[in-house]
């Protein structure tokens, strides 16, 4: 029988049998999981369909540059000869030297305020390195406009051609708005999501790890070298990935103080152009199809980089997660 009869004080109660209650907590349950599933697909779904209409705007410029887009390095839109490669190489020199700038202070933030700082130091110096990551990126573009960019060009850039001149990465002369304005203030704004994140991630890290190093005969520094840092290594890379997520596609502050021209030179003081900058600039100046077909480009190239730049995150966070604890 599907249901049973109970009396309880003469009135009849008729509750579901148990193959009933089975049958419908079954149904929920498939249909909890294919909601679930559909959503995941979704997400797949409107990556692959993003970059197929990329693909699809931008074929014009694939079909009359082909694979040599990927390697010109001259951008004439009177001309229409476009290639991509000085934006790639800004986008990537300015992303890593920012990496470069960020990584240290962060992790060195992170630290601080998970292992050593007071309660009242934690406090105050975590709500201030949130708020930072809060403040818009024009205001910072403006910020580094007025009062960064005059600095370098009078303070920082000199001294650094004065002791490294004869290096490339230091020739040339001191404008002030170039690559090196780029990768700082792109590391500004790294530093609150880089810290922010490796400092849960040290702050996750069992007690007992801890213990065990200072049972041990580990001074603090030790016991955060190696217990703390090499257990909770995953996170810290994942920390770090996720900066360069946002350093690859952040806009605004870059166009206002890196340069914008298309060059590709080995000096930090030259202006340089970003893929991301070039799309914000010119995307409105574009008259010809052609021209808009190269920026499509351009920002397909874009994703194409995000995704390469995740999926070895990815494999790098699944190689630092196999690797014996012991060791960072």
């Amino acid at each position: 029988m599907m249901l049973r009869s109970l009396k309880a004080g003469g009135r009849g109660a008729v509750i579901p049998s148990t193959a009933l209650v089975r049958g419908r907590r079954a149904w929920t349950d498939a249909a909890f999981r294919a909601a679930l599933t559909a959503a995941a697909l979704l997400v797949v779904v409107l990556v692959a369909w993003m970059l197929v209409q990329l693909v699809v705007a931008a074929l014009p410029s694939i079909r009359r540059f082909g694979a040599a887009f990927l390697w010109t390095g001259r951008w004439d839109p009177v001309h229409e000869i476009f290639g991509a490669v000085t934006f790639a190489y800004g986008t990537a020199a300015s992303s890593l030297l920012a990496l470069l700038l960020a990584v240290p202070v962060s992790l060195g933030a992170a630290v601080y305020l998970a292992e050593i700082a007071p309660r009242a130091v934690f406090t105050t110096l975590s709500f201030v390195i949130e708020l930072l990551a809060s403040i818009p990126s024009v205001i910072l573009g403006l910020w580094g406009v007025f009062v960064m960019a005059p600095w370098l060009r009078r303070v920082v850039e000199p001294a650094l051609a004065g002791a490294f001149g004869r290096l490339p990465l230091f020739s040339g002369p001191a404008y002030g708005i170039g690559l090196l304005a780029g990768g700082v203030i792109l590391a500004i704004m790294l530093l609150p999501i880089i810290s922010s994140v490796s400092r849960e991630v040290i702050r996750a890290v069992p007690q007992s790890q801890r213990e065990a190093a200072y049972a041990l005969g580990a001074t603090r520094w030790e016991m955060i070298r190696r217990a703390v840092l090499p257990y909770g290594r995953t996170g810290l890379v994942g920390a770090v990935i996720l900066g360069l997520g946002r350093a690859l596609g952040e806009t605004m502050a870059v166009t206002m103080v890196i340069g914008n021209r298309p060059q590709v030179s080995a000096s930090l003081f030259q202006p340089a152009y970003t893929i991301a900058a070039a799309l914000a600039n010119e995307f409105s100046e574009a008259a010809t199809g052609i021209y808009i077909s190269a920026l499509i480009e351009l920002a397909a190239v874009l994703f194409v980089i995000s995704l390469l730049v995740n999926a070895a995150a990815r494999w790098l966070v699944w190689r630092v997660g196999a690797a014996p604890r012991g060791t960072l």
